[in-house]
């Protein structure tokens, strides 16, 4: 109980201790880290609040490496289904810039696929910036698809070659990219606004498509080189790298279906587009392809972040139009892999 407290408490206030405590950080970092410690909690409170009382979930620690546990949350576990075969896997990766956030923060969309599809669903931490830069968060993502296909089967009832993930803003990116270190057992995923490309630092990227030139004014634009501390430190080392940049990954390595959805109001609209453009275009040039799918659901008056706003006020049917078509899709890649829920 008393590490369970004190995990919940470094965790809630990370920023500040980071900002206060944390070694060899800037101080252009450090006041911004303070600056975001009430945000942080506002936005952990929205989180958590909804599930004090009755969780679709529980948690759990695991180890990924000595001396390191990371939280997970997990939904439906009921071990294989009647027929005693076993369920997909899905691994939802929650967002916040890469400095921030809770499994929690996904926990709606989890629930509606662990109850819709029947997988058994989990949601990962994982260790943030500036504290830690990349490639710390895409390592202990990885180290989590390793763990949880290793004990897939004898621990959760779930099949460690069907997998399905998804994620949004940051935790889209770390979707993708841990795709990678999986290569075939990634059937589908599902990212909301991605940010998937980071060879170019927030302030760089273009709003909307090319040609557009009016710019909403972002009231946390102090933060921007915050949100940056990520990729920044390593950029010019890694600019190539696509476990930083899913961007750039090539199409064989992906997961074999992919939705994208895209809200208008955000700078991550063209790489988003663009990324889908490139692989069905090259979809489209192989009959290899045949089996793939690249999709984008573009929501025009959806924001970044909209996903997290609580309804209300929040875009409810918004909400559910993005993640009704997520958990479709991913029954959709299930069903072509032989599982069939109802």
């Amino acid at each position: 109980m008393l590490l369970t407290a004190s995990r919940t408490l470094r965790s809630w206030f990370r920023p500040a201790i980071d900002a206060l405590f944390g070694r060899n950080l800037p101080f252009a970092y450090r006041w911004r880290l303070l600056l975001l410690q009430p945000i942080s909690l506002i936005t952990y409170s929205i989180a958590t609040i909804p599930w004090l009382f009755s969780r679709p979930f529980k948690a759990e620690y695991i180890t990924v490496a000595p001396g390191r546990t990371l939280r997970i949350l997990v939904f439906n576990q009921y071990g294989p289904n009647k027929e005693g075969k076993l369920r997909p896997l899905h691994l939802d990766i929650h967002g916040g810039a890469f400095v921030g956030g809770l499994p929690e923060a996904n926990a709606q969309f989890c629930a509606r696929v662990a109850e819709q599809t029947g997988a058994v669903v989990f949601s990962t931490s994982y260790r943030y910036a500036p504290a830690h830069p990349f490639p710390a968060a895409i390592d202990d993502v990885d180290a989590v698809l390793a763990y949880l296909r290793k004990h897939a089967i004898e621990k959760y009832g779930a099949d460690p070659n069907l997998i399905t993930v998804s994620g949004d803003s940051a935790g889209g990116n770390l979707a993708l990219a841990t795709a990678l270190s999986a290569p075939g057992a990634v059937k589908a995923s599902v990212t909301f606004y991605a940010s998937i490309n980071l060879r170019l630092s927030p302030w760089q990227k273009p709003y909307g498509m090319p040609g557009t030139t009016k710019r909403l004014k972002d009231p946390f634009s102090f933060l921007l080189p915050l949100f940056d501390s990520y990729p920044g430190p390593v950029r010019d080392r890694e600019l190539n790298n696509p476990r930083m940049s899913p961007y750039l990954a090539k199409l064989d390595d992906l997961p074999e279906n992919m939705l994208l959805v895209v809200p208008a109001v955000d700078i991550l609209v063209y790489e988003q587009l663009s990324f889908a453009k490139r692989l069905t275009e090259e979809m489209g040039e192989s009959e290899d392809y045949a089996g793939r799918s690249v999709g984008t659901l573009y929501v025009e008056k959806g924001f970044h972040g909209y996903l997290g706003v609580p309804s209300p006020p929040g875009p409810k049917e918004l909400k559910d139009q993005a993640w009704n078509a997520g958990v479709k899709f991913i029954q959709d890649a299930h069903r072509k892999h032989g599982w069939f829920w109802s």
